[in-house]
């Protein structure tokens, strides 16, 4: 197999390519392989949206501003049913296809040092003081960017994640009513399922409909209540373009990480918002972790520490918020308290604030939340 990488990423998404740029942001003279099956630039089925956090953790990798050609969307619109709030977010998310997104982080991966080749990683085994990835390539350290039916995950000996979600995605005419807005309408029918469009600023939006867990959902039922909450979603000709579906492996209350020279990042390591289904920024945030912990292990010399490196990190950066995502994800399976979410929103921004950070980025469940979510359950009195 030759002399060993020092590290090889497997999966070339924003989980991938942030591990490539962490790792070479601290060690620049580390040997990188960057691997994916398709060739860029490519497209994945995904919500686009590009959050604050998610553009800090990029500009920390040494690529700020990578997304500021895009428009800025700074109003979110929430419903459930007649309930609404629509509110200006303190920072503004940018809805940016993945053909560009994922294409623009590999260029910068590359640009910093990385290795890209298009391979199809099938078989990933540690051998004594290496790991070999399909018996033709050996790398100190190997990290799994690749999905949620990661290869290297099944080789790590981490269990499939048990919650999923589903959802479809395709390309519109942005509705006029709902230019420069994120709008999701959160579906009364279905438990913790909502229809959104995400408007990218250049005359079309991003649509879809999206449900944790996958029972009776068919392609079928999931344009229908799209359709049939966000009318006009699909309207004119040419509209519904590049329909994708995909499953989403939530965040569960407890994160696994073994030991050793195997790391997982992203839905590979099952960590989507279980609350949303937002992906990109644990995307990007564990994968410059990861990277950073492959290599201070490489560099040290001693490349077996770099799973627990990363799980510390991981724990550290994370631990609060996902245990505080998960309680959120459980309580909006009722739908008073969904209902007394929009309705706590609606009245404080502050409360609109940090629910946005909770299910967009690294945020917890504050007081200010807890406070509002009781009043609007306690019952009014005369």
């Amino acid at each position: 197999m030759g002399d060993p990488w020092d590290l090889v990423v497997v999966g070339g998404g924003p989980a991938g390519a942030a591990t490539a740029l962490g790792a070479l942001s601290a060690a620049p003279d580390l040997r990188v392989l960057l691997l994916d099956r398709a060739a860029f630039p490519r497209d994945k089925a995904c919500g686009d949206g590009v959050s604050p956090e998610a553009a800090d953790v990029l500009a920390g990798l040494g690529v700020p501003g990578l997304l500021d050609d895009w428009t800025p969307v700074r109003r979110l619109d929430l419903s459930h049913g007649s309930r609404r709030v629509s509110r200006q977010m303190r920072r503004a998310v940018r809805v940016v296809p993945r053909t560009v997104l994922d294409d623009r982080l590999v260029a910068a991966a590359v640009a910093a040092g990385a290795r890209l080749e298009r391979h199809r990683v099938r078989k990933v085994r540690v051998r004594g003081d290496a790991v070999a990835v399909d018996d033709d390539l050996a790398a100190r350290v190997v990290v799994g960017a690749d999905g949620a039916y990661s290869v290297v995950r099944r080789a790590a000996g981490v269990p499939e994640v048990r919650h999923r979600a589903v959802a479809l995605r395709g390309y519109v005419a942005t509705p006029p009513r709902w230019s420069g807005r994120q709008v999701i309408a959160f579906d009364p029918r279905r438990r913790q399922a909502y229809a959104w469009c995400f408007d990218r600023g250049d005359g079309l939006a991003n649509v879809g409909y999206g449900a944790f867990g996958t029972d009776g959902l068919t392609r079928a039922v999931l344009l229908r209540r799209l359709g049939e909450l966000l009318p006009g979603t699909m309207d004119g000709p040419g509209d519904g373009a590049d329909w994708r579906g995909h499953h989403l492996p939530l965040s569960s209350w407890r994160w696994t990480q073994p030991d050793g020279r195997l790391l997982l990042t992203g839905d590979a390591a099952g960590l989507v918002n279980p609350m949303t289904g937002e992906g990109i920024h644990y995307a990007v945030a564990t994968g410059a972790l990861a990277g950073r912990a492959a290599a201070a292990a490489v560099t040290e010399g001693r490349p077996s520490t770099a799973g627990a490196r990363y799980r510390t990190a991981v724990r550290t950066l994370l631990g609060p918020h996902l245990r505080h995502s998960v309680v959120a994800a459980r309580l909006s399976v009722l739908p008073a308290v969904l209902t007394a979410g929009i309705v706590a929103a609606d009245r404080d921004q502050r409360v609109f604030d940090d629910l946005v950070d909770l299910g967009l980025g690294s945020g917890r469940l504050t007081r200010r939340v807890v406070a509002g979510l009781a009043r609007a359950l306690t019952p009014t009195r005369c």
